[in-house]
């Protein structure tokens, strides 16, 4: 296949991706008016029914904390995918480690207070996230920046030791297979799998939503284990690649 007939046929696909896109948002209600039956009746008995001020979070942990199971599992089958192939190479071509190091001690000291700053935010959008817009899967991200921010205001010697890879990967194995034993607990208690558990406590206050914040913290942990991970895996492909040429 020539190299003009490969952008020909790139040029047809994007070209139909993007009317398809198009096409979708053009669809999509104004902000503020979504009208369609399945979130507007979740609006109107979430709270009650689960205590949870925050809709979306009741949503994703309990009405359809099945599909959420599907999608843990899915983020990591792929950082699972990702550490098995770069560490397979990495161990076939036994490249020398560089380890960067920042020189600049003003750059420095910001970054490890904005790095702090980053954490505490991160703890504050997993645990709220029954009640104001957050939850596991923003949290966790938002925490693993923080560990990312270690190595853009340190160096890799100061990541990898407050990352270790033998609990990194426990703790996204510990995510994952929480959140599914979580779902076991509510069938042991007479319930269906993943059906909310436990106290539902009063609405706005931590202390509510049932198994919805369990499955919240195991999806943070998870999710937290899973980036730092793809990280740490990419900023050793990165020093074996730059060997290389």
């Amino acid at each position: 296949m020539t190299r003009q007939l490969r952008i020909g046929l790139f040029a047809l696909s994007a070209a139909g991706l993007t009317a398809l896109l198009l096409w979708s948002v053009a669809g999509l209600p104004a902000f503020g008016h979504y009208h369609e039956r399945y979130g507007t009746l979740l609006k109107k008995v979430a709270v009650s029914e689960r205590h949870t001020t925050n809709v979306v979070t009741a949503t994703v942990f309990d009405y359809r904390g099945f599909d959420t199971l599907g999608e843990e599992f899915i983020l990591f089958a792929a950082v699972v995918g990702v550490a098995l192939l770069l560490r397979e190479v990495r161990e076939e071509g036994g490249h020398a480690r560089r380890r960067d190091r920042l020189v600049s001690d003003p750059v420095g000291l910001v970054g490890i207070g904005f790095c702090a700053a980053l954490l505490l935010i991160g703890l504050y959008v997993v645990a709220h996230g029954a009640i104001t817009p957050g939850g596991g899967f923003q949290g966790g991200v938002v925490l693993a920046g923080a560990f990312a921010l270690i190595y853009l205001a340190g160096d890799y010697r100061s990541f990898r030791a407050l990352t270790p890879q033998p609990a990194v990967d426990f703790a996204e194995g510990l995510g994952a297979g929480g959140y599914a034993v979580i779902g076991v607990v509510s069938m042991v208690l007479g319930s269906a799998y993943l059906h909310n558990f436990g106290p539902f406590g009063t609405a706005g206050t931590l202390a509510s939503g049932g198994s919805v914040p369990m499955l919240n913290l195991a999806t943070a942990v998870e999710v937290t284990a899973a980036f730092v991970l793809l990280f740490t895996e990419f900023l050793q492909e990165l020093p074996a690649r730059s060997g290389e040429s």
